[in-house]
């Protein structure tokens, strides 16, 4: 692997994907910060896409030639009973969440150098259905491991890893916006939601980004070299399979 690092890290702008570009930036890793928006953090170069947009995946993959580092981050989650998802959310989220990962590993895991990585964020919910509410952002995060496990095989030849994190409740905007909507769901307070959910972990708390983001570089750094195909529960002991 070269000298000169880089990365690409998708949901940059905030959460486990910001946390983990600051990180790699502190590991001297050039980084391509790529978000729906500006992620403007300091040191990094930017890159505004829509993921969901083919157009602007073939952008992004031509603009990563030769990166060492592929981390998915990016996601989106909407909040219902289960009842009452529609086609419409189920293909915006896994357009999103599932689809945009297969294409970017497809696009830049061939284009990778040997002894490079690729994480994948899925999450505890690919493995539990405590949530009905998010069912949808569930399926995708379950089908981040096939994908996961599919390229892992396709790229163990070039010496390119692929392996998956399954974060449990992380202190991120996102995990903000499952309390308050799934608690109004729930006819709870936030604070009611939030003991509840944190009862769950045998740690007794929550996760933050940038504990998360530590996992994420042990997952691309030569520590993990044996290291492929793998879906690692980040939960605090709330998932052990």
């Amino acid at each position: 692997m070269s000298e000169s690092r880089r990365a690409v890290v998708t949901g940059a702008a905030s959460g486990i994907g910001r946390a983990t570009a600051s990180r790699l930036l502190l590991e001297g890793v050039s980084v391509l910060a790529v978000d729906l928006r500006d992620p403007e953090i300091e040191g990094t170069e930017s890159f505004v896409c829509d993921l969901a947009q083919p157009a602007d995946r073939e952008r992004l993959i031509e603009s990563s030639h030769g990166v060492d580092y592929l981390v998915n981050a990016a996601g989106v989650i909407e909040l219902k009973p289960i009842w009452q998802f529609t086609v419409e959310d189920w293909r915006r989220i896994q357009t999103v969440n599932a689809e945009s990962i297969f294409f970017l590993c497809q696009g830049i895991g061939p284009r990778m150098p040997s002894g490079a990585a690729i994480v994948n964020l899925s999450s505890s919910s690919a493995k539990l259905a405590t949530t009905l509410e998010a069912a949808i952002y569930a399926a995708s995060k379950a089908t981040i491991l096939s994908i996961t496990r599919s390229f892992a095989y396709a790229l163990a030849p070039r010496g390119v890893r692929v392996n998956a994190v399954c974060p449990g409740i992380v202190d991120t905007p996102m995990q903000d916006q499952v309390l308050d909507e799934v608690a109004h769901l729930r006819d709870m307070t936030r604070n009611e939601l939030e003991a509840a959910r944190n009862a769950m972990v045998p740690l007794g708390r929550p996760s933050t980004a940038e504990e998360c983001a530590r996992l994420i570089w042990f997952l691309l750094s030569a520590e993990s070299a044996y290291m492929t195909g793998q879906a690692i529960n980040w939960t605090g002991g709330m998932v052990t399979w």
